[in-house]
């Protein structure tokens, strides 16, 4: 029995063909840029969207990490940066995946809304696990501040990261390891 951990590599921004090849329960090691946004980021950013206004960042491919990062102390790039609830920007992501966002990462699951996003917009969600905030700060090579800085830890970061680990929660095929009758992807 080979008991070899299947992990794949992926680099952002993400295209289609990336987004395609990702099933519900790949693990993934994300290199490049990813930027936090949480709640009230999110409704300014969809304020933008709705009068037509660029956003602070190139949606295309782009990643969003649910994720507002504890203060940096002296020698950090960053501090422990651990996911959000995803279901509290529930309502906000479709207009996201729409303008051309492939993935979100946070922790739990994602209500129907998402879930059809997901499909129509060839997008996914990634998973992280809550509690390791210090590893994932591990995987921060860059960290500078990109829009909202009046919202504190909810102003929107722009992260290069490095092997930054996570789980394909839900696929742009409607896979989803939340689902309990739909089996994890076990090609590990």
């Amino acid at each position: 029995m080979d008991n070899k951990i299947n992990i794949k590599k992926i680099t952002t921004p993400l295209n289609s063909t990336e987004v395609s090849a990702l099933r519900a329960g790949d693990r993934v090691l994300i290199s490049g840029i990813i930027y936090t946004a949480r709640d009230t980021a999110h409704k300014e950013l969809l304020k933008l969207i709705n009068a037509g206004k660029k956003l602070p960042f190139n949606p295309d491919g782009a990643v969003i990490f649910y994720a507002g990062p504890t203060p940096t102390k002296p020698n950090q790039i960053v501090g422990s940066i651990g996911p959000t609830t995803s279901y509290r920007m529930d309502s906000l992501t479709p207009p996201l995946l729409e303008a051309g966002v492939k993935a979100t990462i946070g922790k739990g699951p994602r209500g129907q809304e998402v879930t059809m996003s997901l499909i129509k917009n060839h997008a996914v969600y990634f998973a992280v696990i809550g509690g390791i905030a210090t590893l994932l700060a591990k995987c921060v090579k860059k960290n500078r501040l990109i829009a909202f800085k009046e919202l504190g830890p909810e102003a929107i970061l722009e992260l290069e990261v490095e092997n930054f680990p996570a789980i394909v929660a839900q696929d742009c095929h409607g896979g989803n390891i939340y689902e309990h009758d739909r089996p994890i992807n076990t090609n590990d």
